[in-house]
């Protein structure tokens, strides 16, 4: 075990690994919140870009940046730091944290993750679709701050955590699929004798847990994205807004599958390749 392997995260490490993935897959980000919001999925993915291209720019993609790297740094540190916290806490004691541990203390790191990220999340999906939206029906907000002041003063405290639910639980699915089976699978991997603690590993490892957290949260996505859209008013409450997609058929919660998964998997895989990479050049070996 080579001395890198040794080498424990620090609990921001996440957060900052997520900030500089979604500086990558922003614009992926932007293209799936788009989709989403049409009822009837009439624009492909490749049409839906040229579009937004032509219309407004190669930097249009980048629209609500700043409220993505908000919410990253929200959502994203606060999940990592509780897991990462919680994992070391139980491996200090010499023991390897089982499979259940893990996912234990994911589902708890991603439903305060989740619940601390509800309003740059709130701000960020109403920026990416503000772009869709006519001139005068058009929020306009300057950047994620001045997104989430202005929600404050005309939507009052309680309108910044709608969809805190939804967000909620859907974290909590996210970061089981993420934090604890990247681990498991890194586990096995490196357990098999044919895999060190390299890129590769680490890449097979993450692309792995994106596959299984699109697949844990996709329903839950497309409902969260449908309820911070709508109008006040238009869906009585959750079940309401369930029987509204169900007429889609079953195949209507997973709208968007393949592009969540391309946007996902690189978000995945790009957040524990820099993660990794943090950990081996600025991580430390705990002292005994």
């Amino acid at each position: 075990m080579g001395d890198h392997e040794k080498k424990l995260s620090r609990w921001y490490f996440g957060g900052l690994a997520s900030a500089g993935a979604a500086c990558v897959t922003h614009p992926l980000d932007l293209l799936k919140v788009h989709l989403q919001t049409q009822q009837e999925g009439k624009l492909s993915v490749i049409r839906l870009t040229t579009n937004i291209i032509k219309q407004q720019g190669i930097i249009a993609l980048y629209n609500g940046l700043s409220a993505s790297l908000m919410r990253q740094l929200t959502y994203s540190t606060t999940r990592f730091g509780i897991y990462e916290v919680a994992k070391q806490t139980v491996q200090s004691s010499g023991n390897e944290a089982g499979f259940g541990t893990k996912v234990l203390m994911a589902g708890a790191a991603g439903a305060a993750g989740g619940f601390i990220g509800t309003p740059a999340d709130m701000v960020n999906v109403r920026m990416q679709n503000d772009i869709k939206l006519p001139i005068e029906k058009r929020r306009n907000y300057k950047h994620a701050f001045d997104g989430i002041w202005r929600v404050y003063r005309e939507e009052g405290v309680v309108r910044l955590f709608s969809g805190a639910s939804t967000a909620t639980s859907r974290a909590v699915f996210m970061t089981i699929g993420q934090l604890s089976f990247y681990d498991q699978v890194k586990l096995l991997l490196l357990g098999s004798g044919y895999f060190h603690d390299n890129l590769l590993t680490h890449f097979l490892s993450s692309l792995t847990a994106g596959a299984i957290a699109t697949t844990l949260t996709q329903p839950l996505d497309v409902l969260k994205t449908r309820a911070m859209n709508a109008k006040p008013g238009e869906f009585k409450g959750m079940l309401d807004l369930i029987m509204y997609t169900a007429k889609l058929g079953p195949l209507g919660f997973f709208k968007g599958y393949v592009p969540a998964f391309v946007r996902l998997a690189p978000q995945t895989i790009l957040t524990f390749v820099f993660l990794e990479q943090l950990r081996i050049n600025f991580g430390f070996i705990p002292q005994k």
